[in-house]
């Protein structure tokens, strides 16, 4: 008997390599399969290049021929930045196509285009671990919304700064790194303007070689102080305000280079929902909240967030500022669960992920 899982392991390992650099498309991979050996490999390794099917068909060349191709996403059937993949599996040869899951992008119909063209199919082959794998995509392309994860990093008593505001650093530069890991396969950070006049970070993934997220700022009435770090770059700053903010100050900013987005404010604040809508426009699919209490608290409150990351230190601070504000919580039972919970030992600290 075939292992179809043991080759559509394999193709999701393949699709993993793409991460920070397809979005907003998924992530794929591919591999070709002939008398029981790969004969061809392939992953879509950046936005608008080739599909990973592409890709495998390449490297297998006439190997192609009478083999069977394991892909962890449905062939694409539609001209878009690049033809039709189905099209390159039929005239490849293929003989048979083993996907993990359907794409929910409603103009994708590859799996039916070749049964209708006599190849043997398959579907739904680790299809969980292929949806967690593209759990951003899915999100972006069924609610045309941003999959938005919040991060946090307390002490074991759940603080993130000391009394006087201290936070550098609560967890250790394993963890740290880890977050610039995700950073740079996010396509934006946001974060809360006094945390910008705090902590003044720079929001980027120094620690990891990569690209570096865009950079979102929720500031109601443009206060951001123009020697902020996080203005380094402007061409990579949006900064989400109100009508409360000053002409000029706007002016000022637009022609250093950072793009404003002023939204109708919601109870005086920048309206999160109005802003995810907006971010979608920009082919932002993917969304990591860094802070500050503020801002987590309308986050949850709003109802934009898929996925919280909560790293926890082993230190204790006494007296300090807590991760999140404003939710309003009287009775234990009325808490946020979160659900399908993991957690990860990362250098001395713990990472707990959840969804809501």
């Amino acid at each position: 008997m075939i292992s179809h899982k043991k080759y559509m392991d394999i193709a999701l390992k393949l699709a993993e390599k793409g991460r920070g650099y397809v979005s907003p498309n998924p992530l794929v991979g591919c591999i070709i399969v002939k008398r029981g050996k790969i004969v061809g490999k392939g992953y879509h390794k950046k936005y608008g290049e080739e599909h990973a099917e592409i890709n495998a068909i390449r490297s297998a060349g006439k190997k192609a021929n009478n083999a069977t191709m394991y892909v962890n996403l449905e062939p694409c059937s539609h001209w878009g930045k690049t033809p039709p993949c189905t099209e390159s599996i039929v005239q490849a040869g293929i003989r048979e196509v083993i996907v993990a899951m359907e794409d929910p992008n409603p103009v994708v119909d590859g799996f039916k285009e070749l049964k209708f063209r006599g190849l043997k199919t398959k579907i739904g082959i680790l299809k969980n671990e292929a949806q967690k794998l593209n759990e951003i995509y899915i999100k972006y392309m069924k609610k045309k919304m941003p999959f938005v994860i919040l991060k946090l990093a307390t002490s074991l008593d759940g603080k993130i700064a000391t009394q006087s505001g201290d936070s550098k650093y609560i967890t250790s530069k394993e963890a740290r790194t880890y977050v610039h890991q995700i950073r740079n396969e996010a396509d934006a950070v946001m974060v809360g303007i006094n945390t910008v006049i705090r902590d003044d970070p720079l929001l980027d993934s120094r620690l990891v070689k990569g690209k570096n997220p865009i950079k979102i700022i929720v500031d109601s009435t443009l206060k951001i102080p123009e020697k902020a770090k996080v203005l380094k770059d402007p061409s990579k700053v949006i900064i989400a305000t109100t009508n409360k903010a000053s002409k000029s100050r706007i002016d000022k900013l637009h022609q250093k280079g950072v793009t404003i987005l002023t939204l109708k404010p919601k109870k005086g604040l920048v309206d999160l929902k109005e802003l995810m809508k907006e971010l979608v426009k920009s082919d932002i699919a993917s969304v990591m909240i860094e802070g500050g209490a503020e801002l987590s608290g309308s986050a949850i409150k709003e109802g934009i967030l898929d996925k919280i990351m909560m790293f926890t230190a082993p230190k204790i601070i006494g007296n300090g500022f807590s991760p999140i504000k404003n939710l309003n919580i009287k009775k234990v039972n009325k808490a946020l669960n979160l659900k399908n919970v993991s957690t990860q030992k990362i250098g001395k600290d713990f990472l707990v992920e959840g969804y809501l």
